[in-house]
């Protein structure tokens, strides 16, 4: 009694194996379940990035700006102030920014189609004088434009990568953003939630 006999020890041993097979690929299991949440979750903010945009879980005050308006030496200026009680789109790019590119048309045209009944603000980001106007001009963009070289206005909206898209209600609260270059879809649809609730 006590005594185990080398049969024994080796069925033992063998039962042992087995249960850490079983516990390592328990374990295993429950990693992989992890780094696939993390993958997923990763994902979507990618997604978000990437252009498609977020609504903001609630609507939050639109930083003030007031900046150069460009293509105007008389000391003109582009400000949130301007547009008090109307809803606003404020779009950053840059002439270097390739999105923007194609994107920029795009914006200049829809201004153009809606006559004044949609208030659209671009703000040129890290850009030299020569090029922003030279864009702009070439684009046939005719809403107002701030100059914005060191990204300043950038900076307190939160954005690091261009182009971005922000939609404020009438009283300039943040109801919508689009990360990347903005199609007709989007800007509708941000509209729509700027103007909601009059």
């Amino acid at each position: 009694m006590g005594q185990q006999t080398w049969k024994g020890a080796a069925r033992e041993v063998g039962r042992s194996a087995l249960r850490h097979k079983v516990l390592t690929a328990i374990i295993a299991v429950c990693v992989a379940g992890s780094l696939i949440a993390i993958g997923v979750v990763g994902s979507a903010s990618g997604q978000a990035a990437s252009g498609h945009g977020a609504q903001p879980a609630a609507p939050v005050a639109a930083p003030a700006f007031s900046l150069p308006l460009l293509g105007h030496e008389s000391g003109q200026q582009v400000a949130l102030s301007t547009y008090r009680g109307r809803p606003l789109i404020v779009n950053f790019f840059a002439s270097w920014c390739e999105p923007c590119q194609t994107e920029t048309p795009l914006l200049a045209k829809f201004y153009r189609s809606q006559k004044g009944a949609v208030a659209l603000v671009g703000l040129d980001e890290n850009d030299t004088l020569g090029h922003a106007t030279s864009f702009t001009r070439a684009d046939g963009v005719s809403y107002p434009v701030g100059w914005d070289p060191n990204f300043t206005v950038a900076s307190a909206y939160g954005v690091n990568a261009l182009p971005q898209t922000f939609f404020l209600n009438s009283r300039h609260q943040i109801v919508d953003r689009v990360f990347g270059q903005v199609t007709l879809a989007r800007l509708n649809q941000g509209i729509a939630r700027a103007t909601a609730g009059g």
